[in-house]
């Protein structure tokens, strides 16, 4: 369920300028819900099916899943509707609303942004510390065997405690 939805008082600027929702990696799925039903509007099951064979999202069980479908039609991001199924019962078909499109959007934009950010940070992580593998590497060369000591911390940065 989206519990922090973008709000004028709960948006922070991203990249480019564009405004961007506070979030916390448990809210995953409703990026990756609407993203599906974006695709094809969808029953229960087969939004369950996408978003584990074609997304490759491990995440809820069919019973999140669906509290979080109606808590999204709710908000207003996705319609339901009644539609008779090819041999049962009636099924719940959800499609995407015009505000779900543009909360998808947004999503996208925030999560580009805190893609370039985890990019930047690995980068200097594994170009100026090396990474794990790196430190073994270099302790096995005469270099610092202290786990998380890096040999030189970068202009600006304290290495740590020295003792001096």
């Amino acid at each position: 369920m989206p519990r922090r939805r973008p709000t004028p008082d709960s948006t922070a600027d991203g990249a480019n300028g564009h405004a961007v929702p506070r979030w916390s990696p448990r809210d995953m799925l409703v990026p990756y819900v609407l993203l599906a039903v974006s695709i094809q509007r969808a029953h229960g099951y087969v939004i369950e099916d996408y978003l584990k064979k074609t997304l490759k999202y491990t995440g809820p069980d069919m019973s999140t899943l669906y509290r979080t479908l109606r808590q999204l039609e709710k908000d207003g991001l996705l319609l339901s509707a009644w539609e008779p199924g090819p041999t049962g019962p009636a099924r719940r078909v959800y499609s995407i609303t015009d505000a779900g499109r543009a909360w998808l959007d947004t999503w996208g934009s925030m999560l580009d942004a805190y893609r370039g950010m985890i990019d930047n940070f690995f980068s200097f992580y594994t170009g100026a510390y090396g990474g794990a593998s790196s430190r073994e590497t270099r302790a096995h060369a005469g270099g610092s065997s202290k786990p998380g000591a890096p040999e030189q911390a970068p202009a600006g940065v304290s290495g740590g405690d020295t003792g001096e």
